[in-house]
């Protein structure tokens, strides 16, 4: 009980440290108003020029812009203090490698939530122009959240392979990106391949949850995800540390 209590403690000093971080780099406020500036032309260009007050455009290419901007932002998680060699002063604290991975996910996670978090306000214009349809909107909120934790968990992967930012934004766009694709090149092979690469499509499972649609398994795929890219990652801080 005494450990689980220590490693908690430990964790949540990470992340807040993390999250200090976030709210003190400009990159992070670059990286979120593009973002913002992003959805907000999509949402905006629906609702003025094709006149309709609705989301679904904004959630289709919710996966495409989160594959990149995403990366972005944990690019510098771990890479910037391998850069900089303040990683091996904080491995050598009495603090476990899951508590180190576990404060920087969190902290990455919820910065994420945090940048999509205005376009709640889009919601105004579409419920006093429009009748909406709240099942999709509220899966459509609910597929995201899953998607940034998803993707947080491969951002924080890249970035603890590499001293390179840049190589970090890479490495994670190209998985987010295929993850989300990945579905959309296979029209024309057999049906078993096309149901195989379908299934492990986070876009699949992101719009099969935004159609309002709660299935377990679109919710196990991602928990699996992110599972699999944190277990790797703090397989990555104990290799690094050894």
């Amino acid at each position: 009980m005494a450990e689980n209590k220590k490693a908690k403690s430990a964790a949540g000093i990470v992340f807040r440290r993390e999250l200090k971080a976030y709210f003190s780099s400009a990159a992070a406020y670059i990286v979120s108003g593009l973002y913002l500036l992003a959805t907000g032309l999509i949402f905006f260009s629906t609702f003025y020029i094709y006149n309709r007050a609705e989301l679904r455009q904004f959630f289709g290419m919710m996966p495409i812009i989160l594959s990149f901007v995403i990366p972005a932002l944990t690019m510098r998680v771990f890479s910037e203090e391998r850069r900089s060699g303040s990683i091996e002063t904080l491995m050598t604290l009495p603090i476990s490698e899951v508590s180190v991975v576990t404060g920087k996910f969190f902290a990455s996670f919820v910065s994420t939530l945090i940048m999509i978090a205005p376009t709640l306000f889009y919601l105004i214009p579409v419920c006093v122009f429009g009748k909406p349809d709240f099942g999709p909107i509220v899966g459509g909120y609910a597929g995201a959240v899953f998607l940034c934790a998803c993707y947080t968990a491969i951002g924080v992967f890249a970035s603890s392979v590499t001293k390179n930012q840049i190589i970090a934004f890479i490495v994670s766009a190209v998985i987010c990106i295929c993850l989300t694709l990945i579905d959309s090149f296979l029209i024309f092979f057999p049906a078993p391949v096309v149901n195989f690469f379908g299934f492990i499509s986070a876009n699949a499972h992101f719009n099969s949850i935004a159609r309002g649609i709660i299935d377990t398994r679109d919710i196990l795929y991602f928990l699996s995800v992110t599972s699999l890219f944190f277990v790797l990652t703090v397989r990555a801080e104990q290799k690094a540390k050894a």
